[in-house]
């Protein structure tokens, strides 16, 4: 029998290897629009957040994004970043 891989993708906020479908997944496209991937397919340059605020407020404070995309973060997507994120933080 065999058994499909899971993808594996690293969390911005706390540097953890955890399977893609459990991550926000950002992106960056030819034109230059960062947004928020849904689908997890769409072209363009990805960063992977947990859905932890913890996770979150660190990629915020690290300016991580601004350093992954070398743009520029317009204060809106964090807004809709934090809208998205779970209220418990485990651990």
């Amino acid at each position: 029998m065999k058994f499909k891989k899971v993808p594996m993708r690293m969390c911005l906020g706390c540097r953890e290897s955890k399977p893609k479908k459990e991550l926000l997944r950002i992106v960056k496209n030819k034109e230059n629009v960062i947004s928020i991937d849904d689908t997890g397919k769409a072209h363009g340059r990805g960063a992977y957040v947990c859905k932890r605020k913890s996770c979150l407020e660190k990629t915020i404070k690290g300016r991580k994004l601004e350093k992954v995309f070398e743009k520029a973060i317009d204060p809106g997507l964090y807004d809709m970043l934090r809208m998205r994120m779970e209220d418990v933080d485990e651990e």
